[in-house]
């Protein structure tokens, strides 16, 4: 995806608050407009007393649309900050339930710390670009495009001054930024790299206790930071180098409209006002172009992080279902595995031409060696994943030809790990059925013979799981 086209997709995210975005615009607009309006006026005050002529009425003009500028600045300040706050939410929230969306073979692939990496580094992008360009830089790339005819139909040799100014800038920022992309987009990868590293030795701390690696692994987590400036680096040192050479074009241009500026007067081809009006628009102009590069150069630092970002949410899911697919509707419970074969991608385990029936009412064990498959035919009983031949049914059903969500609902499950969430008890046992009542969780403890050591435990049923189920000892999860 191309730098341009990225950054047009993250800004089209605002969707439902299109309207709001271009009631910003327009007030971006109006404070682009008024704020040629301050050095103009300036000028035209200086000429009007030097000239002894009266200025009220321009002081009186200037003060109102001043004020105009105050409320337009409000106004794009309160509502800005509101619109990149709730895009960032509503965002965050379309890609949380896509990537729990997405299928067992994804995140087998992928380490949840790089997800949640890319989830937070990519919705902090958003809201940062989001509020920058209402809030800012529209109204500076407004002021830009003004600024061309306004200072060539003042006076065409100082305009060009202005204009020349701008050239620099861009062929810097231009520079720069073909010189950092790639540049940029390595250190990314190595902040997603970090990032899932950091996650992966936390969540198995007590491997890392247990067998004496923290010295191992911070030696680890040292080379992946190593590896991550010396990508970053050279990045900084191009964008110093930028700063250093448009500050320097900047001080130039000053001085030579002064001097242009003075030369013309001493010719009477320019007014004092008019060269006061120019510098304004030097001064207007380097503080924009200065907003403007600095807004380059992070929208280049951030655009690798937007790039994974919309990857992950560009990922589908190899689980199809089919359009008006019906339920699930298991009337006796008869699970037949027709020639089923699965193999994994990449790999050589699976299972093959599997075949059996499994009556309604019948206990019926699989069984083999480690890595014969007994897992992989649950998961695609479950329709975790789809097999590559054969079919799976149930009661006549072909499980591909339902809902995936009605597959589900008709399954229960106990894992071989005890996968539990940084929740109470309580919360944990309806996690299977949200709206059981107290009284069916208890029967289900009592049954599981777990419910003794429950309410023996400070907080009984409210107290917490832990993280990953680390509050209870292994028998207990």
């Amino acid at each position: 995806m191309s730098f341009l086209r990225l950054y047009l997709r993250a800004v089209s995210l605002v969707g439902p608050d299109r309207g709001l975005a271009l009631g910003l615009a327009f007030a971006g607009v109006v404070l682009a407009l008024l704020g040629f309006a301050e050095p103009i006026l300036f000028g035209r005050v200086v000429d009007a007393l030097t000239h002894d002529r009266p200025a009220m009425g321009l002081v009186g003009l200037w003060a109102g649309l001043g004020f105009l500028g105050i409320a337009a600045g409000i106004f794009v300040s309160l509502h800005a900050d509101r619109l990149a706050h709730r895009r960032r939410l509503e965002v965050m929230k379309s890609f949380f339930e896509h990537v729990v969306q997405l299928p067992a073979s994804f995140h087998s692939e992928e380490q949840s710390g790089r997800l949640i990496a890319v989830m937070l580094r990519g919705t902090d992008h958003l809201f940062t670009l989001l509020l920058s360009v209402f809030r800012e830089h529209l109204t500076a790339m407004v002021m830009l495009v003004v600024l061309v005819p306004v200072s060539l139909w003042m006076n065409a040799r100082m305009g060009l001054l202005l204009i020349g100014l701008m050239v620099v800038y861009g062929t810097l920022s231009a520079l720069v930024v073909r010189k950092t992309r790639f540049g940029q987009e390595r250190a990314e990868a190595y902040h997603s790299q970090l990032s899932g590293r950091v996650v992966d030795v936390i969540g198995n701390v007590s491997v890392v206790q247990s067998f004496t690696r923290l010295q191992e692994e911070a030696r680890a987590l040292q080379g992946i930071m190593g590896n991550l400036i010396a990508a970053q680096f050279p990045v900084l040192n191009w964008w110093a180098l930028a700063s250093v050479l448009t500050r320097a074009a900047a001080t130039v241009t000053i001085v030579s409209l002064f001097a242009l500026g003075t030369s013309l007067h001493a010719k009477g081809e320019i007014t004092v006002g008019e060269i006061v009006s120019f510098v304004g628009f030097a001064g207007l102009l380097i503080g924009r172009l200065d907003q403007l590069t600095q807004f380059l150069s992070t929208l280049v630092f951030e655009a690798a992080g937007m790039r994974q970002f919309f990857q992950v949410l560009d990922k589908t899911s190899t689980l199809i279902e089919k359009p008006g697919a019906p339920p699930l509707k298991v009337t006796a419970g008869r699970v037949v595995f027709d020639r089923v074969s699965f193999l994994y991608p990449n790999s050589t385990s699976g299972i093959f031409d599997v075949s059996f029936v499994a009556e309604p009412g019948e206990t019926v064990a699989i069984v083999g060696p480690t890595g014969s498959g007994k897992s992989t035919a649950l998961a695609l009983l479950q329709r975790v994943r789809d097999p590559d031949a054969g079919a799976i049914t149930v009661d006549g059903q072909d499980l591909r030809d339902v809902t995936l969500d009605s597959v589900r609902r008709s399954i229960g499950v106990v894992f071989q790990d005890a996968g539990l969430f940084d929740r109470s008890i309580a919360e944990n046992l309806r996690i299977g059925k949200p709206d059981a009542t107290d009284e069916e969780i208890r029967r289900a403890a009592r049954l599981a013979e777990a419910d003794r050591f429950i309410e023996a435990k400070q907080g009984g049923w409210d107290a917490r799981a832990g993280e990953r189920g680390r509050g209870l000892s292994g028998g207990e999860r």
